[in-house]
């Protein structure tokens, strides 16, 4: 049995089937997590979905900012937008059964392992954490959002959640502003300051950095108590120079390489862009 965490796919159908082929994945037995953006910018959104649907199970996912997206303009509470690719899955037949499973979903997917090295917790999330956030406090703030994506009135906080304020978080937030904030950390956050302060606009890589800006991953106070495993940032080409904290997108729709990770064994698989 393995426990395997894939990079964002993006609707790069063929290559998740090739690399779970190369693994010889078999969802009798293994797991497979996504760490979210399964939709958009790539070809296949709707066979992406509809294959992971049919995994049941076997399938554990958080939801990333692209997902939300589909989910928005689903619901029509959101324009699409030029640069998306979900033409077909929004006409598809089975758009809503897809779209109603997928708000269902976490942002934050937590689960202890058995490793090479013994028990060991991971943490799955789309994008990064505030520094102020213990474990718990992430798995608490994650479940505010889920509730409302799943409650009656859904369709409020999806119309709400698109902007970058407030800029950090704090505990006396309230309302779509607490939902917001909560959202664009486990979601879209890249840098931000020893306070929290994020700089959503931001998208390239390290070194693009804003004076007194470091990487979410600089300021997390959850390792090495767990080990985190996240995607969104391709510019990190899946270095983070912590030996405790996995970036997993390394930019296969951007023409680069989707990746793997067998959490039992602490080994990556990848396959390129030119090979799929």
């Amino acid at each position: 049995m393995s426990t395997y965490v894939i990079g964002d796919i993006q609707g790069c159908y063929k290559a998740l089937r090739k690399i779970l082929k190369k693994v010889e994945f078999n969802p009798a037995k293994d797991s497979l997590w996504c760490v979210g953006d399964l939709v958009n910018r790539g070809p296949k959104s709707l066979d992406t979905l509809r294959y992971l649907y049919d995994l049941g199970n076997a399938c554990k996912i958080v939801l990333g900012n692209h997902d939300l997206h589909f989910i928005a303009i689903n619901e029509e509470c959101a324009p699409a937008r030029g640069k998306d690719t979900l033409k077909d899955l929004l006409d598809a037949p089975d758009c809503e059964k897809l779209s109603d499973w997928l708000r269902q979903q976490p942002l934050a997917h937590h689960e202890m392992i058995t490793t090479k090295k013994g028990e060991e917790n991971f943490l799955m999330i789309h994008a990064g954490v505030a520094p102020s956030w213990s474990l718990q406090t992430t798995l608490n703030l994650s479940a505010e959002v889920e509730f409302a994506l799943q409650n009656n009135d859904y369709r409020k906080f999806l119309k709400s959640m698109y902007g970058d304020r407030p800029v950090r978080w704090s505990d006396s937030l309230v309302g779509y502003d607490r939902l917001r904030v909560i959202t664009n950390y486990l979601t879209r956050v890249r840098f931000c300051n020893k306070k929290g302060t994020m700089r959503l606009k931001i998208k390239a890589g390290v070194n693009a950095a804003p004076k007194a800006f470091k990487p979410w991953y600089e300021y997390e106070q959850l390792t090495p108590a767990t080990k985190i495993v996240f995607g969104h940032w391709a510019a990190l080409e899946g270095f983070t120079g912590k030996s405790g904290i996995r970036a997993l997108d390394t930019g296969y729709v951007w023409g680069r390489e989707l990746s793997l990770l067998c959490l039992e064994t602490d080994t990556i698989v990848k396959v390129s862009y030119k090979s799929g």
